[in-house]
């Protein structure tokens, strides 16, 4: 049975049971009343009237009108009775058609909500149940419902993308893969190792992409193994400078670390008052050695990166900062997309997967922490890290 079915019956029995509540206690009370009217001497008295004189003649007259005023009676307490039920029975009637109509306008906009949801279930996101103007419970409702929509259009639109750009990344390298075999194979190139070391290149790309794409899809669902200890910041952000040295020297791009002290050029720090985290310390590794990455490939010959930690609070912050030419301000809110290049020129001949920042934000989040991108006064990107301190979390 509907809502707006058993609405309408909820009023109709409250009519209906008023009804026949009136319609039994009404002769009742009606029948006390004129029996009240009959025994009181100024009703029942009219023919004492007559005069004086009349001697005998005078009770037979009195009791001829007390006959005649009973039935009279009688028959008033009768259509007095009718027309209280025939009123009642009216009222019953106009009390089920005004809570049908108030049941039909109650529930109109759950009608609306429902094909809203409908609609949605197959597929069209972008239905909205257009409830959210209203000030009562329903608007509310529709409030929240069509936030839950804006939600699954977004979720949609993000799959699909995310499916185009992972065809269009796997795309790339297997093309490579075909063409320079193919290509082998048919005598254009010839079998020396430089062909071999391509198509070698290409397959170890492919396989970042793949790793890369089951790391963020772990952290996605909650499903990432993560080893939580207490993280001592500066010796791994020493060591991954000490890891990208090599890198950073061929560029001439200095790498500093600054922990607890000030900053100290290859990878070397003051020593005491480095922060601690609550973390795994292979994934905030992996963190730190994305975003040098990233900075190193986006810094300028002759430039430099600084990695930095400091507490605040309950959390920790580990800072990267390079000298290179910064983030556009339209790319700021798009760099920890997946496979996001702000330059559409840019491919993937780096050997990167396209997934370093979607990674890094997967691993802090899935870490309780939040990852953040500005652009440096005077200098260029700064990426931070925030992770929870050692302690509970």
């Amino acid at each position: 049975m509907s809502l707006r079915t058993r609405l309408a019956a909820a009023f109709g029995l409250v009519a209906l049971l008023t009804a026949i509540a009136i319609a039994l206690t009404a002769p009742t009370i009606v029948g006390r009343g004129f029996a009240a009217m009959q025994l009181d001497p100024a009703a029942s008295g009219m023919g004492q009237g007559m005069g004086p004189g009349l001697g005998p003649g005078r009770g037979n007259g009195a009791g001829a009108a007390g006959g005649m005023g009973g039935q009279h009676a009688a028959q008033v307490q009768q259509e007095t009775t009718q027309t209280i039920i025939a009123v009642a029975v009216v009222a019953a009637g106009l009390a089920s058609l005004l809570g049908v109509l108030l049941a039909t306008r109650m529930t109109r906009p759950l009608g609306r909500l429902e094909h809203a949801a409908a609609e949605i279930a197959r597929g069209h996101t972008e239905v909205r149940s257009g409830l959210g103007d209203r000030r009562d419970e329903i608007g509310s409702l529709g409030r929240s419902f069509d936030g839950m929509a804006a939600e699954l259009e977004a979720a949609e639109t993000t799959r699909r993308r995310f499916f185009q750009d992972a065809a269009h990344e796997l795309k790339t390298p297997l093309a490579v893969i075909e063409a320079t075999t193919s290509a082998v194979l048919d005598g254009v190139y010839p079998h020396d190792d430089r062909h071999l070391e391509t198509i070698r290149a290409q397959s170890r790309l492919l396989g970042r992409i793949v790793d890369d794409l089951r790391t963020v899809s772990l952290a996605d669902a909650g499903s990432l193994p993560l080893r939580r200890e207490p993280v001592d910041v500066e010796p791994l952000l020493a060591a991954v400078a000490r890891d990208m040295g090599p890198r950073a020297a061929a560029a001439a791009i200095t790498v500093a670390v600054q922990a607890g002290g000030a900053p100290q050029a290859g990878g070397a720090s003051q020593p005491g008052g480095a922060p601690v985290v609550m973390a795994d310390p292979d994934r905030v590794r992996q963190v730190v050695a994305a975003l040098v990455d990233n900075a190193l490939r986006h810094t300028p010959r002759g430039g430099w990166v600084r990695l930095e930690a400091r507490a605040e609070g309950a959390w920790t912050v580990l800072a990267v900062t390079d000298s290179g030419p910064g983030v556009e301000p339209a790319d700021l809110p798009h760099v920890f997309d997946r496979f996001y290049q702000a330059d559409e020129a840019r491919d993937r001949s780096t050997g990167t997967s396209g997934l370093g920042l979607a990674i890094v934000r997967a691993l802090v989040e899935a870490q309780g922490g939040m990852v953040t991108a500005a652009n440096e006064p005077g200098a260029g990107a700064r990426f931070e890290v925030r992770l929870p301190a050692e302690g509970p979390t």
